[in-house]
């Protein structure tokens, strides 16, 4: 059976590809007329914590999303309008994820910070949907999936993504009242997401 979807992986991979450039481009170097010295330079970077954390935080997040998807698309052999359409939305998200990360970056240590990290965890909420909803659409017609995939699989596949569900639902519910451990939350998912990836690739096999 020929494989329909390569046009879409690789649009899907160009789109991953620049959202997770962009993230760079709210790190920033102090300016050479404010940082005299040595000392000044170190006590910057210090104070730019909170930056490196949303950013090393939102690229592994989206590097594991790539990863997820193109396994996700081991499975898709076929499409039709409704999985390009929730393609894309899962594409949207992932673009719109700078933007939630500037905002943990900038306010994470302030008095809004919960607002932040909702914001931050909450994006996460609707890429999650979004990704149960591609499966949901290519799994309902068998003919669009690989040939020989069997039921379990399916089934184990659409688990897997629906197990992390109510894990994100918690963590931006606590996210207004105590945003730290919201953050961890988020973290502890990162180490799921790219285990739960190891185990789409052993269905596969």
């Amino acid at each position: 059976m020929e494989k329909e979807t390569v046009r879409i992986e690789g649009f899907s991979d160009a789109v991953f590809a620049i959202a997770i450039t962009l993230l760079v481009l709210d790190l920033h170097a102090p300016d050479a007329t404010v940082v005299k010295n040595g000392a000044e330079l170190l006590s910057y970077l210090k104070n730019e914590w909170t930056a490196y954390l949303a950013f090393t935080l939102s690229f592994f997040s989206i590097f594991i999303m790539w990863v997820n998807h193109h396994k996700i698309f081991k499975q898709i052999y076929s499409r039709n309008t409704a999985i390009m359409f929730s393609n894309g939305l899962i594409l949207f998200l992932v673009t719109a994820v700078s933007y939630p990360t500037a905002l943990l970056a900038r306010f994470f240590e302030g008095e809004a910070s919960n607002i932040a990290v909702a914001i931050y965890t909450g994006i996460f909420v609707l890429i999650n949907i979004s990704y149960n909803l591609l499966w949901l659409v290519a799994s309902n017609n068998k003919k669009l999936l690989r040939p020989g995939i069997t039921d379990s699989a399916i089934k184990k596949i659409r688990n897997n993504y629906l197990y992390g569900f109510p894990t994100y639902l918690i963590a931006f519910g606590i996210s207004f009242k105590y945003p730290a451990a919201a953050l961890a939350i988020s973290m502890l998912l990162l180490i799921y997401w790219a285990v739960s990836s190891g185990k789409i690739n052993m269905i596969e096999e």
